[in-house]
């Protein structure tokens, strides 16, 4: 007997019984970003591998051992995205969007690192992910954290602790390397293979090490504060007063680094303590050299992203389940003869209520089976067509949540009858 196929490793289905916390995600999300007066923009998929190298940096893990990467049939290396940023700002080259102007942009969609699976960590995984380009000072710092913040609020996510580090300048962070360096060399024994090797390559990382037996030694490394540029302490200390003033709790760590090369000055997380290892939920920060990077002006620049998959989990274990609906108003017929009215009045109510989900009742049936189905669409409302009550002028309509009576209503002003008892929509 043959096996079914199945999807890639690390790459999983969302199916309709799930499909409603991404659309409550993303709904949510699209709202609070066009408050704060952020613009979708959309950018491919696929790269050429440049970019990444350019802007991640060649000796990080995603490019090294994590993107998917391959020759096309013109034989230019291309890559699937690993991440959404280098892609937004080279969108922002390409057309011109970053010369003399600022930008306040979002996107979402799949990203794809070949790395081992886990719980919220997939190798297809989708991120939200905000930028604003053109800005310098620590407000739009603030900006994109109280952003972020009131995304959680509009979900009804809490228990996400906030943390904050700065990462100064190129020039403060070279000789913070020099230091790490140093301390790290003269611990090596105590270091990991993966640590040995970022010695060499991007020491930085290894303060991001979840290994228990070098908590003591990493614990003991110098801190980036202490090499910090005045410029950058004055930015950070700006921006820990407007997060005061604003009421948004946070931690200093300044072990927090990012994967990413591009990232200077201030950096942040947000984390919760319901999935395990997986502790970030949202990160993000500066990256005021990147744009230069790859051919532009110096333009300076922050973002953040968070993994949909991983928000999604969150939100299950923290907002309990959602109900999941397929309709607002389900039509079914009382019998078989009255399939074809059913059909003209469902196509009715969908021209009186473009907003709400109509669904007509399809398969035949009984009509206990086929009022059975109506309760498991989840809609608020059956219509039943019946022979009797359309020779009146009337259709019959079956409240299903609660104990509302069946009753009978007019057929010409149905629409307005139910848009009048079902919820607005947003």
């Amino acid at each position: 007997m043959s096996q079914h196929l199945q999807p890639l490793r690390g790459m999983n289905d969302i199916l309709p019984d799930d499909i409603h916390w991404w659309q409550w995600v993303e709904d949510t999300a699209r709202r609070v970003f066009a408050a704060y007066g952020y613009r979708e923009i959309r950018v491919p998929i696929l790269e050429r591998t440049e970019l990444f190298k350019r802007s991640i940096g060649e000796v990080t893990d995603i490019v090294e051992k994590e993107m998917y990467t391959f020759d096309d049939r013109s034989g230019d290396s291309v890559t699937m995205r690993p991440e959404a940023t280098a892609g937004i700002v080279r969108a922002g080259l390409s057309n011109g969007l970053l010369h003399n102007q600022q930008q306040r942009v979002w996107c979402t969609g799949p990203m794809f690192r070949y790395e081992r699976p886990q719980k919220g960590r997939f190798r297809q995984f989708h991120q939200l992910d905000v930028e604003a380009l053109g800005f310098d000072g620590p407000d739009i710092d603030a900006e994109m954290i109280l952003l972020s913040a009131r995304l959680w609020r509009e979900l009804g996510l809490d228990g996400l602790v906030l943390e904050l580090n700065s990462l100064g300048t190129p020039e403060s962070r070279a000789v913070y390397r020099e230091a790490l360096v140093e301390w790290f060399s003269r611990h090596r024994d105590a270091l990991d293979d993966d640590s040995l090797r970022r010695l060499e390559t991007n020491p930085l990382r290894i303060l991001d090490s979840k290994n228990p037996a070098m908590a003591e030694v990493i614990a003991g490394a110098p801190e980036f504060g202490d090499y910090l540029d005045d410029a950058s302490v004055e930015h950070f200390a700006a921006l820990r007063t407007m997060l005061d003033d604003a009421g948004i709790e946070y931690r200093l760590n300044p072990r927090l680094v990012r994967g990413l090369d591009y990232y200077s000055r201030t950096v942040f997380e947000w984390l919760t303590d319901r999935l395990g290892a997986q502790a970030a939920v949202c990160s993000g920060g500066r990256y005021d050299g990147l744009v230069t990077q790859l051919g532009g002006r110096p333009t300076p620049a922050i973002g953040w992203a968070l993994g949909i998959e991983r928000l999604v989990e969150v939100l299950r274990l923290s907002v309990g389940e959602r109900e999941a609906t397929v309709a607002d108003v389900y039509v079914l017929a009382a019998d078989d003869a009255r399939e074809r009215e059913t059909l003209k009045w469902t196509e009715a109510l969908r021209d009186t209520l473009p907003a709400h989900r109509v669904l007509m009742h399809c398969g035949g049936g009984s009509l206990k089976s086929r009022m059975k189905k109506a309760d498991r669409s989840g809609a608020a409302y059956a219509v039943i067509v019946g022979g009797d009550e359309l020779a009146r002028g009337e259709l019959s309509v079956k409240a299903l949540r609660g104990d509302g009576a069946q009753q009978a209503v007019a057929a010409d002003g149905l629409g307005a009858w139910l848009a009048s008892r079902l919820p607005a929509t947003g």
